[in-house]
Formats: structure tokens, sequence, C-alpha cells
């Protein structure tokens, strides 16, 4: 089954995710089949919190990728941000 998540990256004490999907069997750091984004949660300044292909995760969605709990709450954050066209 494909999932939707985070992978971690960054240095120690500094976190930074792609969000990814993937086999739900590969690593959470592993192997993966699409990027769809990223996410710093330390952002601070100018920098951006959270950057996300909304198109390319509904595509996921619609084929049976299913989201993690702390992605599911990225995306709907990420729609409030975005306005409606």
């Amino acid at each position: 089954m494909v999932v939707i998540r985070l992978a971690r990256g960054g240095a120690k004490k500094r976190p930074f995710y792609r969000i990814v999907a993937t086999d739900k069997r590969n690593s959470r750091d592993g192997r993966f089949l699409e990027k769809l984004g990223y996410f710093n949660p330390i952002a601070s300044g100018n920098e951006k919190r959270l950057e996300m292909n909304v198109e390319r995760v509904e595509y996921w969605i619609s084929n049976g990728a299913q989201l993690s709990n702390r992605v599911a709450g990225l995306v709907k954050e990420q729609s409030k941000s975005t306005p409606a066209a």
C-alpha cells in the first residue's frame, strides 16, 4: 500500500522533513516513489515552513494512498492558507 508520510532529514536537533509518497514497507528515510514537498518545523524569519504540491497529493489519494496523521494535518493547514480560486 502507498502511504504519504514524512521522511526526516537535517542535522541533530534541527529537523527538516520531506513529504513523500512511498510503499508502507519501506523504512522512514528509505526509498520513496515521489517527493511531494517539505516541512520545516523550526522555520524562522523569511524561511518557508511548509511547501507542498497539493495536486500531486490529491492524485496519490485518488489512487488509494493513505495519509499519515501528521501529513493529514499539514494538508489541512496548506488548504487553509491557500485561497480558493
